[in-house]
């Protein structure tokens, strides 16, 4: 009798214990249901921020265009472009321009060449922008290249300096104090 009483209270514990998993898995599938149901509104609220922002952005730039548009009326007078002013290709472009006059400088050109085919000779280039010659490395070509460089490169950092007249007279002020101390 001992042992039918014990099986029974084993049933039973096995019973309740397997209504307790049911629970738990139960539980465990609402909660994921309302999880994800708290994600979706999550992602609906983003959106509808999202949207918010896009029609206040929308909004201030409609207001910015009316505020433009008055400024064209009023004061600038500024008009949007008729469909005969757009250019269908480049030869209307090009006929737009004017020929260069009388005083025009020449365009700047990147190589040049003599007509009578005769190459250009290193010492006859000079800078577009001072006029002053050039001096290319292969001419100096008995020199060290480096000294050739440093030579250039600090003439090019003097001519850029926009300080390089209050250092010149300081170097030539500090150099007369030094030769009047001696």
């Amino acid at each position: 009798m001992f042992e039918t009483g014990s099986r029974i209270r084993q049933i039973g514990w096995v019973a309740v214990l397997a209504v307790c998993v049911a629970a738990f898995v139960a539980l465990s599938f609402r909660v994921q249901t309302v999880r994800s149901e708290v994600l979706l509104a999550e992602r609906k609220i983003i959106g509808l921020e999202n949207e918010v922002l896009m029609l206040e952005t929308e909004f201030q730039t409609r207001a910015s265009q009316r505020q433009l548009a008055g400024w064209n009326a009023v004061e600038l007078g500024y008009q949007a472009p008729r469909a005969d002013q757009f250019l269908d290709n480049d030869r209307q472009l090009a006929a737009l321009g004017m020929p260069a006059g009388l005083d025009a400088p020449e365009p700047i050109r990147v190589a040049y060449s003599d007509p009578d085919g005769a190459p250009v000779q290193p010492d006859q280039m000079v800078s577009p922008i001072t006029g002053a010659p050039v001096t290319l490395a292969s001419v100096d070509a008995g020199r060290d290249a480096g000294a050739v460089f440093t030579e250039a490169f600090g003439d090019f950092l003097i001519e850029a300096s926009p300080i390089r007249t209050a250092n010149a007279r300081t170097s030539d002020a500090l150099l007369m104090s030094a030769e009047a101390g001696e």
